[in-house]
């Protein structure tokens, strides 16, 4: 069979659903739930026609960054279990075209924006299209150990980048939501890589499993995660928070930094079962740690509609 025929039968598979795949809708999700949080907590209002634009201009940005990804990543992602079955190592999507779509819904997504909203807002969605599909994807996640870290900012920016459609500027609550999302992006992803095993080793990634071992993983999950509680509990007290959202971070960051503690405490003698298990509980709570601390803000600014939020 030759390169051509195996070429035109990939193309010939490839469905919507696989070009969509390319846009990490999962990642995507998130992504649009945390800038339209951003959006809802801001001081000022926008024309709802503004906002359900910038929102889709946001989740077109997230897509195509992943797209890019995707296109940079394919040798990777066919070396690793977890990304084996993406629409390019699975032959169903040419890189050629990931990385056609990802370049044209980029223009399209800041453009689009700064003619709806502002210029600041599209400023910071170019930005963090480039720094999750260059600064992370091509140069730090094949090069340092310290990936995670300096490339979670990409995943940091959609509440930053809604607070701006709303208002035209950045704050502090808006840079304190950007830090809660920076700063819970290495426990999660290190918790991650502490139980899919050899993936990153296997595919050449510097992760900090492979680098530095598990035992010192487990250390810097745990200071992480020392150092996130702070940041997350910080923002009760600023004009987005109020008490339940202190309520409901006191408790999620208590169970939090539980899971980070017996990750780190654990009996280096378990089994690889209960090794495992530890692992992946942690890393379980940390995907609804995020979501449950931005919907405590859409419940205090739903309170302080009705003037009971706050303090």
């Amino acid at each position: 069979m030759t390169d051509a025929t195996i070429q035109t039968q990939a193309q010939d598979e490839a469905q919507f659903g696989d070009y969509f795949a390319l846009l990490k809708p999962r990642v995507m999700s998130l992504v649009v739930f945390t800038a339209f949080v951003g959006m809802i907590v801001a001081p000022v209002g926008v024309h709802p026609f503004i906002g359900f634009v910038s929102i889709l201009c946001i989740a077109v940005g997230a897509g195509a960054s992943g797209a890019l990804n995707m296109w940079w990543d394919a040798d990777i992602d066919a070396v690793m279990r977890r990304t084996a079955k993406r629409p390019i190592p699975a032959g169903k999507v040419e890189p050629q075209e990931a990385l056609a779509l990802g370049l044209a819904l980029s223009g399209f997504s800041v453009v689009l924006l700064w003619l709806a909203a502002n210029a600041l807002s599209a400023a910071l969605l170019a930005f963090t299209i480039f720094f999750y599909a260059v600064i992370y994807s091509m140069w730090l996640k094949r090069a340092t150990p310290q990936n995670i870290v300096i490339g979670g900012a990409a995943g940091a920016f959609p509440p930053m980048i809604g607070w701006a459609v709303m208002t035209g500027g950045v704050s502090l609550e808006s840079i304190l939501m950007f830090a809660l999302i920076f700063m819970w992006t290495p426990p999660h992803f290190w918790a991650l890589a502490l139980f899919v095993k050899t993936d990153y080793g296997d595919a050449g990634v510097p992760m900090l499993t492979e680098t530095h071992g598990r035992k010192s993983t487990r250390l810097h999950v745990w200071g992480y995660t020392l150092l996130l509680a702070p940041v997350a509990v910080g923002i009760a007290f600023t004009s987005i928070g109020g008490w339940f959202y202190l309520a409901v971070s006191l408790l999620l960051n208590a169970r939090f930094l539980y899971g980070a503690w017996l990750v780190w405490n654990r009996d280096e003698g378990a089994s690889e079962a209960d090794e495992y298990a530890t692992e992946k509980w942690l890393f379980r709570i940390s995907l609804s740690y995020l979501f449950l601390h931005f919907g405590a803000l859409l419940v205090e600014a739903a309170l302080r509609a009705y003037g009971i939020g706050g303090w």
